[in-house]
């Protein structure tokens, strides 16, 4: 299965762009979409897909939040 993930471009470098990924730094491509620092976009493998709308962004990390916590329960009730 891949997942693609939202994160918000931080700096922008000719094709690639700096995007933090809920807290975390990352780079990627960005000559697949036409990005702008502030943009919140959906990253697969290394590449912008598209721009995201905020609110779209948004409720994006906030399920990728609600995974996480169930995945920390799972961690620490075994």
């Amino acid at each position: 299965m891949c997942v693609a993930v939202p994160g918000k471009v931080v700096e922008i470098h000719g094709d690639t762009a700096k995007i933090d990924i809920m807290n975390n730094i990352c780079e990627a491509n960005i000559s697949l979409a036409s990005v702008q620092i502030g943009d919140y976009v959906l990253i697969h493998a290394g590449c912008v897909l598209e721009v995201l709308k905020k609110d779209m962004a948004e409720e994006l990390l906030e399920l990728f939040d609600q995974l996480k916590e169930e995945v920390d329960e799972d961690s620490n009730a075994g």
